[in-house]
């Protein structure tokens, strides 16, 4: 019975989390949840922290493994570390007697890093704290004990870094994996001695420094406030606007919304979830190639003022030699917004099957021939009509000349340089190019059924310059989840920095979002509120300061810097077919107006 009891807990509680905030429960128990979970923050104790292990860094240098020594929570516990970073799970209830525990060990092997929860009715077990030591011996260990605090003396030799809690309990679950991120940051002190090391007075003290994951309550939003979403989710689901999305709000650091609404496609046989990767089409231009133009500028490699023939050679003997990184960041660069793609492929460049002489992957059953880029499409970029100078249009081509100019900047391209220098340090999972060398297409949400390449298109970007240009351009191809978008995202917010780390120094996050152009409303790289617009785009109620972006596969995201709101929208409104319903009934839009009442109207 009390194993059934400790189970319901435990689902309401990973339903509190990953569902409450996405209006599962009513107003007033969240306050009451709320109170109950800050109650358990405000008393969680960090002890052994002299080395500044926690909140950790350096996620891209972490191997990470969460080893069960008897937590009834785990499952909760677990969810929670892998919001932050890729973490495997292990469990001694698998690993019974001596020998089996050397197993456990064994299985460790290949991490660095291990997190060790033990509640404590199971101290007593010299098993555990002999396993214990023996894994403090060549790992960074990081121990949450939960339960008595008498069971602080089991642990006198401990050196690692030791995170107590007095309650055992799913709540407590949700806590320590975010104070060991720096979702959560403490500054409780033991009040009694309970052995010669752990005396009163004892703890170290830390900051938030990454995302919490929360309920609206705690950022000041009232639960009830955010059902309209779920009502214009099923709108667009039941006009056909998209088979499904997820929605993620983030307001103040917290994420205090993040749910998925309907189906992969309208047969409805597999259900979105969080963690579903969508096709992010051109929020490439600014998660990708606008980041990292941001990182050379601050490094002193990338001018705005400077040309594309300064970087780029072949631009040299062309009318697009004198073209300004800004005047491309801005899409007044005079450049046509696409050039041709499959309607110019001809029969003799594509062949079914890979070959040294047809190496670029553009869909199952369909490979272009060496050097197609450079020999087809990147003469058509830098033959293109040139236009008026000066003029905003918004171009596709303009991007991927800025990826060249990156990658001849850094020698590297450019899904390397950001998976390397934004992705994998962030603690971002998903996002990145060509995802099917990563994933399994069922966790990737399928796009257009499409007619050039005789395919569904899952895993495999839309966007069909992206595709000939093998899944890498500067204008398309990302893929990624919500939760990585909302990380990166509250780094922008952020003017630059996250979990203790500057990736972008805050003048240059300052200068990119802010409005750059006297003829239009962009910033560099970056859309933005439109004032002429101020009743559709992005919202009637978007302050004047946010900055974004969206996708024409369906996707958003949208920073307001005033109301300290990252709001994301992700579907597949091109699946089975392009449909322009999702802009018509203006879905995305209305949504983010809801959010905004939400957070206007308070508590």
């Amino acid at each position: 019975m009390k194993k059934n009891n400790l189970f319901g807990l435990m689902t309401i509680s990973f339903m509190v989390l990953f569902r409450l905030s996405a209006c599962a429960q009513d107003h007033r128990q969240n306050e009451q949840q709320l109170a109950a979970l800050n109650k358990i923050s405000n008393n969680t104790i960090l002890l052994n922290n002299h080395n500044n292990i926690i909140p950790l860094l350096d996620l891209e240098k972490k191997t990470i493994a969460s080893v069960n020594l008897g937590f009834g929570s785990q499952q909760v516990f677990d969810s929670l570390l892998n919001k932050y970073a890729k973490v495997a799970s292990y469990s001694s209830a698998d690993y019974q007697t001596q020998t089996t525990l050397n197993s456990l060990e064994d299985d460790l092997k290949y991490f660095n890093t291990v997190v060790v929860t033990i509640p404590s009715t199971a101290t007593g077990d010299a098993r555990n704290l002999g396993f214990i030591r023996s894994l403090t011996k060549n790992k960074q260990v990081i121990v949450c004990l939960l339960g008595e605090g008498r069971s602080l003396t089991a642990f006198d030799d401990l050196k690692a870094p030791l995170i107590w809690t007095d309650q055992n309990t799913p709540l407590a679950a949700m806590v320590l994996p975010q104070v060991i991120f720096g979702g959560i940051g403490v500054s409780k002190k033991l009040v009694a001695s309970y052995s010669p090391k752990y005396i009163g007075g004892s703890g170290f003290t830390t900051v938030a420094t990454r995302l919490k994951y929360t309920v609206p309550e705690d950022a000041g939003v009232n639960s009830n406030n955010l059902k309209e979403i779920d009502k214009i989710a099923e709108e667009a689901i039941r006009e056909r606007a998209t088979p499904g999305m997820v929605v993620l709000v983030a307001k103040d650091g917290k994420v205090i919304f993040n749910k998925a609404y309907g189906h992969h496609t309208y047969d409805k046989l597999q259900p979105n979830r969080l963690t579903d990767i969508f096709d992010l089409a051109s929020m490439t231009k600014i998660t990708a190639t606008t980041m990292e133009c941001m990182k050379l500028s601050d490094e002193g490699k990338l001018s705005m003022d400077s040309t594309l023939g300064s970087y780029v050679a072949l631009a040299r003997p062309t009318d697009k030699n004198s073209l300004t990184v800004r005047e491309l960041l801005l899409h007044q660069a005079g450049l046509i917004p696409d050039i041709q793609t499959f309607g110019k492929v001809k029969p003799s460049d594509h062949s079914r099957d890979s070959s040294a002489s047809f190496p670029t992957k553009v869909n199952e059953n369909y490979y272009l021939r060496k050097n197609y880029f450079k020999e087809v499409m990147q003469p058509d970029m830098l033959n293109s009509p040139l236009r008026t100078r000066g003029k905003y249009v918004y171009s596709d081509v303009g991007m991927c000349l800025l990826q060249q100019i990156v990658e001849t900047i850094t020698s590297e391209p450019e899904n390397l340089y950001v998976d390397e220098h934004f992705y994998k340090p962030l603690g971002m999972q998903t996002t990145g190019f060509l995802p099917l060398k990563r994933f399994s297409p069922d966790q990737i949400i399928p796009t257009e059924n499409d007619k050039d390449r005789n395919a569904l298109l899952d895993g495999y970007v839309h966007d069909p310059t992206a595709a000939l240009m093998g899944g890498v351009a500067g204008h398309a191809g990302l893929f990624g989840n919500a939760n990585d978008i909302a990380i990166i995202y509250q780094m922008m917010l952020n003017k630059g920095s996250y979990g203790g780390k500057e990736y972008i120094k805050r003048p240059t996050v300052e200068l990119f979002t802010s409005k750059q152009s006297t003829i239009s409303r962009r910033g560099l790289g970056f859309d933005r509120w439109d004032p002429d617009l101020t009743k559709t785009y992005p919202s009637a109620l978007a302050s004047p300061q946010t900055y974004g972006h969206t996708g024409y596969t369906g996707t958003c995201v949208w920073v307001d810097p005033v109301r300290g709101l990252v709001y994301i929208f992700l579907s597949n409104r091109v699946n089975p077919v392009v449909s322009e319903k999702l802009g018509t009934l203006k879905i995305r839009g209305r949504i983010q107006d809801a959010i905004n009442k939400a957070i206007d109207t308070g508590i």
